[in-house]
């Protein structure tokens, strides 16, 4: 499913395959449109995510449930990239969402007390949460989010304080509980 958006974020553009599975019209879908299927305990994450990448104009990954024709949730991989236009100047983001239901357990529902501890992170340390739990190096992580390295050591070290652990297998038992990344 591709969409892009233009320079003042709102998306601007939808292929058939991502209106046929949401059922709804191009009209619907443009601007914010689309936000509305998303499910309501996945809408301000998603959406942060989204106008932090933006605003940053850095590429970003995400899975969030979306709503789709028959009424039902899936979940989708979201990726969206910086776009340029001829004259190179930033013009908005592109991106594709794949339905990604078959890949997550169903039955798998996060943890609410590491959700709820999760959320007292700043958007910036669930991101190198994310990344150090998906395996990065502090390095990579740093490159991968345009920070020093030394920034996210201080991410890493406050969110071992906020979850009240010591090492990295407990921040990423964390993030497997609170569903930020899959089992």
């Amino acid at each position: 499913m591709i969409w892009m958006s233009g320079p003042d974020a709102m998306w601007t553009y939808f292929n058939r395959t991502w209106l046929e599975f949401r059922g709804r019209s191009m009209a619907e879908e443009l601007g914010n449109g689309w936000t509305e299927g998303l499910h309501p305990d996945d809408r301000d994450i998603c959406v942060e995510t989204y106008l932090k990448a933006f605003t940053a104009r850095q590429p970003y990954r995400i899975q969030y449930r979306l709503q789709r024709a028959n009424g039902e949730y899936c979940w989708v991989e979201d990726r969206g990239l910086p776009r340029l236009d001829e004259a190179s100047g930033f013009a908005g983001f592109s991106g594709a969402a794949v339905d990604i239901s078959d890949r997550r357990r169903p039955h798998f529902a996060p943890d609410e007390e590491a959700l709820r501890i999760v959320f007292t992170l700043t958007e910036r340390e669930r991101q190198v949460l994310v990344l150090i739990a998906e395996g990065k190096s502090t390095r990579r992580a740093a490159r991968q989010l345009g920070i020093s390295y030394k920034t996210v050591e201080s991410h890493r070290s406050r969110i071992l304080e906020k979850l009240g652990v010591h090492e990295t297998a407990s921040m990423v038992r964390y993030a497997i509980r609170a569903g930020l990344i899959a089992p």
